[in-house]
């Protein structure tokens, strides 16, 4: 049997370029097919106000293993985001302001309490299954927050702690912010810090690019594949133009929420995950605010206000950047300088809005949503089971992570494993 190459890798996110470097450097022959017109999938570093933001994800930590050994290996540090001097946060109907310290002394009771069991559910989170996680599967964010006895006050500013991560309390699962919490010592501060607090030096484009030019993987950049056929013997990639690609094995390194554009034979599991996707429809806007503005972070409940996250980001050319995240992406047109410019004046009165600049995550066909957060039943159930071999195709993703859930961290870490994968399975083959 004739084989174009060893492998196919498709997508050319961090999951992608990751698996693709490692089994070219095996010795592998690689395809790397990737539908956009650039390598980064949801992580994005585009052209805004005269220079470079990151419209996706972008921060990494020395805590988060698999993006650090990635840094230190082509010599890239992180950089540090504007020290914040004033809080605002919407509860209960009202703006409050206060330091950071006055802020912390409020919220972090109220999440050491919300997520105080985060230990007992996961007490091993390197295995998942060290614990029987049943119950608390069955539970959404809603759930918890409802059974706490809460006051309207005390909720608004549970759920502002969370903005940043929440689409609908409804449909996201308890488990997945109880595993966050407990691969990080049990510390929800410390979670936030790695989630949120370093951007990469350069940018993630700096260490995508580092990572793609170690490949000799042949990267085709615009090509979407409509399917993939494992025969048992071989896969067949079919192209979205109709072209077929006959290769002994493929990492489909491709988001969640796209998985299901994809016609994969035999069907893989995890079917009704695939079929209902994770429920993650929010954005990331950046604005332009005139003049260096003292720097603040704002925080409003998600479906309270249309931006449930703010905070000064970057000075530029005397003016001060902000970036915004938006719980419910419908909420709010990001291109609206004057609606965004309302709603930061919530809770800066006097700022002005000069320019604003976004990526549409929700609306993009190879996205469709942002950082996975998984719906009730699934972080245990289903993601497991795209993190092993389906015959002779494997999925990479950081939705599927094992320890990174949701994300840079987390799609290293797969795309390191599943070349790993397809490596010893090649050797079998011969």
């Amino acid at each position: 049997m004739t084989f174009s190459y060893d492998v196919a890798v498709i997508g050319a996110g961090f999951a992608g370029v990751t698996a693709a470097r490692d089994l070219s450097l095996a010795g592998h022959s690689v395809i790397h097919l990737e539908a956009r017109d650039r390598i980064g999938g949801r992580t994005f570093v585009g052209e805004a106000f005269g220079r470079p933001v990151e419209f996706g994800g972008t921060y990494a930590h020395w805590s988060q293993a698999h993006v650090w050994h990635e840094l230190k290996r082509y010599d890239i540090g992180l950089t540090r985001r504007l020290a914040i001097g004033r809080c605002h946060w919407l509860a209960d109907d009202a703006v409050h302001t206060g330091t950071p310290a006055e802020y912390n002394a409020i919220s972090k009771p109220l999440a050491t309490r919300w997520l105080a069991d985060a230990r007992e559910w996961f007490p091993l989170p390197g295995d998942i299954t060290a614990a029987d996680t049943t119950a608390i599967e069955k539970e959404s964010l809603a759930d918890r927050l409802d059974s706490m006895g809460l006051s309207a006050f005390e909720r608004d500013v549970l759920s502002d702690v969370m903005a940043t991560l929440v689409h609908s309390e409804s449909e996201q699962g308890m488990a997945q912010f109880l595993f966050w919490t407990s691969i990080n010592g049990g510390s929800w501060e410390t979670f936030m810090e790695g989630a949120g607090g370093f951007p990469i030096d350069g940018g993630t484009k700096r260490l995508l690019t580092a990572i793609n030019e170690e490949s000799s993987a042949e990267l085709r950049l615009s090509v979407p594949v409509a399917a993939v056929d494992d025969d048992g013997a071989g896969v067949t990639v079919t192209t979205a133009a109709g072209e077929r690609i006959r290769v002994r094995h493929v990492v489909l390194a491709i988001p969640l929420n796209t998985l299901g554009d994809v016609a994969v034979t035999p069907p893989p599991p995890a079917a009704d995950m695939i079929e209902q996707k994770h429920p993650m429809r929010t954005a990331k806007i950046w604005a332009r605010v005139k003049g260096e503005v003292p720097a603040f972070s704002a925080n409003a409940p998600a479906g309270k206000h249309p931006i449930n996250s703010a905070r000064t980001e970057y000075r530029y050319e005397g003016d001060t950047l902000v970036v915004c995240f938006c719980s419910d992406a419908a909420a709010i047109d990001p291109t609206d300088r004057a609606a965004v410019q309302r709603a930061l004046r919530l809770f800066v009165p006097d700022l002005e809005v000069l320019e604003v600049a976004s990526h549409d995550w929700v609306g993009d066909p190879y996205s469709q949503g942002t950082w996975v957060h998984h719906r009730p039943g699934h972080l245990t159930g289903s993601v497991p089971l795209l993190r092993r071999p389906h015959g002779r195709i494997h999925f990479a993703s950081g939705d599927f992570a094992s320890v990174g859930v949701g994300g840079i961290d987390g799609a290293i870490e797969t795309g390191a494993r599943a070349a790993r994968e397809v490596v010893h399975a090649l050797r079998g083959d011969s």
